[in-house]
């Protein structure tokens, strides 16, 4: 169907609900979805390739997983690899061309699970709290072994996944002898986000619920940058692509702040006009100053921290919470963002556009490309 000159194609995906997506970086029409049933609170996750082609977005590939899938990232070294991370506290390392499952199984995020019934009230507690009462949500955590984040690391001469997990540690893996290499302790809450520095090599990010942003050298188990980013829980950081010393970080007090490692007193930015928890945020790989971010008060918004008004756009018509965020590295204006169960893309370049969205209702993901015309604004409503 048409709408505001660009055409809208749909795919549902009944009984799952998305958490994480991500924009191949070899084959520009292609994506990951890692998705869940249940909200991930309990039964099986799948993770979903798909492919935009002129009849629309279709599925190309699905796999199956016990538990819930997290988070997803692409291999460095080949575009058929991926990797996920599950409420098991396990990552699994996929080959697209096989149809089998995982090649290897990745296990060394370990604590007590606890059962079920505990496992699905408190996390309601933490929904409740986090997302209605903008407070943090420090509590027991019912299961303690979930990996939440994964990352490939994305500099040449090195081939390391980094994780980070409610244990509370984030693990270094080496995938070619299928095993962590290194775990970094310090962090005193979940790791919501562990980021490779896209810049300098053996160099991560990682953000947690004990309101820090920390820097890591793998050389060391210890955090060689603690940040005290904000008042209240840190789900989501990211690197810009144009200076190795600037991140950003989004929270659960509805704030964006950017960070110049060579000052970490004041943050370099304060965005605000979320109203709820921000999910996750990236900058984009194509401007230095624009970054895009989505929150559980089912908003994307999209911003360029250097003008006096910093908010270019607010997409509004997501009807679930807003959870994962990503840009395409091969095609200007492609943005995928993901509801907590969506995820979409909004346009931020002049030439043909692209729009991806990914929302949940009645557990269905609902992912929606719209391309729009090579003649609109720079910034325009999505």
């Amino acid at each position: 169907m048409a709408e505001g000159g660009g055409i809208t194609r749909a795919i549902r995906i009944p009984g799952r609900h998305g958490y994480a997506v991500e924009f191949s970086p070899y084959v520009p029409t292609r994506l990951a979805c890692a998705a869940s049933q249940n909200y991930g609170i309990s039964g099986s996750g799948t993770l979903i390739i798909l492919e935009q082609n002129d009849a629309g977005l279709v599925i190309i590939k699905s796999f199956e997983w016990g538990d819930a899938l997290f988070d997803v990232t692409w291999s460095e070294v080949s575009e058929n690899f991926l990797v996920t991370s599950s409420g098991d506290g396990t990552l699994q390392l996929w080959d697209t061309s096989k149809p089998q499952g995982p090649l290897q199984i990745f296990k060394e995020h370990t604590q007590e699970v606890y059962n079920i019934e505990i496992q699905f009230t408190f996390s309601l507690h933490c929904l409740v709290s986090c997302l209605l009462f903008k407070k943090s949500s420090r509590r027991l955590h019912p299961r303690k072994e979930e990996v939440y984040t994964v990352d490939w690391s994305q500099t040449r001469g090195e081939q390391f996944l980094v994780s980070g997990s409610w244990d509370h540690t984030a693990k270094l893996w080496d995938p070619s002898v299928g095993k962590a290499v290194s775990t970094f302790t310090g962090h005193e809450n979940i790791i919501y986000s562990t980021i490779w520095s896209p810049h300098i090599p053996g160099c991560f990010a990682s953000a947690s619920g004990d309101q820090t942003l920390r820097i890591w050298d793998v050389k060391s188990p210890v955090s060689k940058i603690v940040i005290p980013a904000h008042q209240a829980e840190v789900l989501t950081c990211d690197w810009c692509k144009y200076d190795q010393n600037l991140l950003v970080t989004g929270a659960v007090d509805c704030s964006l702040r950017g960070w110049d490692l060579r000052a970490i007193r004041q943050p370099v930015f304060d965005l605000h006009d979320h109203t709820y928890a921000i999910r996750r945020v990236k900058f984009s790989p194509f401007h230095a100053s624009v970054l895009a971010s989505c929150s559980y008060d089912f908003t994307v918004r999209l911003w360029d921290f250097s003008k006096p008004s910093p908010l270019l756009d607010t997409v509004e018509h997501h009807t679930e919470f807003t959870c994962g965020l990503d840009f395409s590295i091969l095609l200007p204006g492609q943005v995928s963002d993901k509801k907590c169960f969506h995820c979409g893309p909004i346009r931020i370049l002049k030439g043909s556009q692209w729009r991806l969205r990914c929302s949940l209702k009645k557990q269905t993901i609902s992912f929606i490309i719209r391309e729009k015309n090579a003649t609109e604004p720079l910034y325009g409503n999505v």
